[in-house]
């Protein structure tokens, strides 16, 4: 799947979510795929897949959000920890 691209329904079951609502300059996570939804509803953007591959981060083209893969965070875990979203 292209970066940027919407995900079928299942693949948005498996990856977290994360935003950047604080205007962070860059947030660490501990998934190499997931959803940026920009900002906490409703003023979040449309929920795009991204997928760093091998990349150590990757900027999301909506809010260009920078977001830096950490293999010392949990998959649905951000530092700043307020980053990960949990649909309510």
């Amino acid at each position: 799947m292209v970066p940027g691209t919407p995900a079928s329904p299942a693949a948005k079951s498996l990856f977290p979510k994360f935003h950047n609502e604080i205007a962070a300059p860059e947030v660490r996570i501990g998934a190499r795929e997931f959803h940026c939804i920009g900002a906490l509803p409703p003023f979040d953007h449309p929920h795009v897949y991204l997928n760093m591959g091998a990349r150590a981060d990757i900027l999301c083209p909506y809010c260009a959000t920078r977001f830096r893969f950490d293999p010392a965070l949990e998959p649905a875990s951000a530092d700043p920890a307020g980053c990960a979203y949990a649909d309510a």
